[in-house]
C-alpha cells in the first residue's frame, strides 16, 4: 500500500447510530455542545482529514443530512447491532480504498489522527488501525482497508458485536498517541455543559 500523506482516497465515517441509553435515549449527536450539534464539532475535526465525509445514523435522518454529507443507515436499523453495524453501511458505502473511523460523541480527537492511523497502516502493512493511548485502547477511532467489508460481514453474521475481538482477528494495528483526554466522550447530559 503507498504511503498516505494527505486525505486523498479517505472516506471519514462519523458514527451516530446510537440509541443514546447514557443521555436519555436522545440523538447524541443532536444533543447541543458549546452552542452547536455535538456532531457539527466532530465534523469540523474530521473533514480536514479526509476527502469526504458520510455519517451513519439510524435516526432524525433530515437533521443530519442538513449539515452536508450524506446519511448512511445500519442495513436492519431496527435490530440495534451496535458500533460495527454503522462502519458496515460505512463500508457498504465507500468509494474510496479507505475509510477513517470515528464517534460522534468524542470532538476533540487528534487533529493527526488519520494521518498517523494510515502511517502505521502503511509501515506495518496491516489492514486496519486503531488509536489508543497508554492508559487505555479507543478501537472505535480506526482506520480500514475497504477490502475487509467480507470479514465484517462475517464477523456480524456468525452474531458477533465486539469491536476489539474483530480488529485482533484482523490483527490490526494499534497506534499510540500521547493524550487521552483528546479521546475523552460526552456520555452524561452533565458532560455537554460548558
Amino acid at each position: 500500500m503507498p504511503a498516505i500523506r494527505t486525505p486523498q482516497g479517505i472516506t471519514g465515517l462519523i458514527l451516530a447510530g446510537g440509541q443514546g441509553s447514557r443521555v436519555g435515549g436522545a440523538d447524541k449527536g443532536l444533543l447541543s455542545f458549546k452552542g452547536r450539534p455535538l456532531i457539527a464539532h466532530t465534523l469540523d475535526r474530521l473533514t480536514p482529514q479526509v476527502n469526504r465525509v458520510i455519517i451513519s445514523a439510524n435516526r432524525n435522518i433530515a437533521e443530519y443530512a442538513a449539515l452536508g454529507p450524506a446519511v448512511v443507515s445500519d442495513v436492519d436499523p431496527d435490530s440495534y447491532d451496535g458500533p460495527l453495524a454503522g462502519v458496515l453501511a460505512g463500508l457498504l458505502s465507500c468509494a474510496t480504498a479507505l475509510l477513517a473511523i470515528v464517534p460522534c460523541d468524542s470532538p476533540q480527537f487528534p487533529a493527526d489522527l488519520v494521518e498517523k492511523l494510515a502511517l502505521a497502516m502503511t509501515i506495518s502493512n496491516a489492514p486496519l488501525a486503531y488509536a489508543a493511548t497508554s492508559v487505555r485502547t479507543h478501537p472505535v477511532f480506526m482506520l480500514c482497508q475497504r477490502k475487509v467489508l467480507p470479514a465484517l460481514e462475517d464477523y456480524l453474521a456468525q452474531g458477533h458485536r465486539k469491536i476489539a475481538y474483530w480488529q485482533d482477528e484482523l490483527n490490526a494495528v494499534k497506534v499510540v498517541f500521547p493524550d487521552e483526554s483528546a479521546f475523552v466522550n460526552i456520555n452524561t447530559p452533565q458532560d455537554l455543559l460548558p
